[in-house]
């Protein structure tokens, strides 16, 4: 049995190794996926303070790690890293929760104010901003499904703001504007 030291806040795989983050650590730790022994290995992030989720690429081979206010990029084969993306602006502030990736494309939940937006990993330029129902109190997690819809667990329903509920969100675009029927 496997025993990991810390709070996980993140898990993904690539191959025969498993990448794990821990809420207040600036390592991404490495194990065997056969044995789930640990590797002797770690990625050192140099900055990052309280990771909340990891993914990982399979067609670029790149992990992407959560903090509130900015994400990482970094290599699985030489371990390098960069701050790929702050989400401060003097504009525009959300609060990264986790990350679901498909394709080329990283989907980003922010659970405080419920926002859904989808990046390009090729460039890291804004696909989609998607605006949530009002009655959506907080945005727990979400994936894209094969169809390009999304599948969303978040509180609050239109019959009560307190029930958990997931729900396939279909993208409607009027006016450069992306908002949700639920399907």
């Amino acid at each position: 049995m496997l025993y990991v030291v810390g709070e996980v806040t993140g898990v993904t795989y690539l191959d025969n190794i498993m990448y794990v983050v821990c809420a207040r650590s600036c390592t991404i730790r490495l194990y065997n996926t056969d044995t789930l022994s640990p590797l002797d290995v770690v990625i050192n992030v140099t900055g990052m303070k309280r990771p909340l989720d990891i993914v990982v690429c399979r067609h670029d081979r790149q992990l992407y790690v959560a903090e509130c206010d900015c994400i990482w990029r970094g290599s699985v084969d030489d371990h390098s890293y960069v701050k790929w993306m702050t989400t401060q602006s003097s504009t525009d502030t959300f609060h990264v929760n986790k990350l679901s990736l498909t394709s080329r494309r990283l989907l980003v939940t922010s659970q405080l104010t419920p926002t859904l937006r989808q990046y390009s990993t090729v460039d890291s330029q804004l696909l989609h901003h998607i605006l949530l129902p009002q009655y959506v109190r907080a945005l727990i997690h979400a994936v894209e499904t094969t169809r390009q819809t999304f599948v969303v667990g978040h509180t609050g329903t239109s019959q009560n703001e307190r029930l958990y509920a997931v729900s396939e969100l279909l993208p409607v675009t009027s006016h450069n504007c992306e908002c949700i029927q639920t399907k």
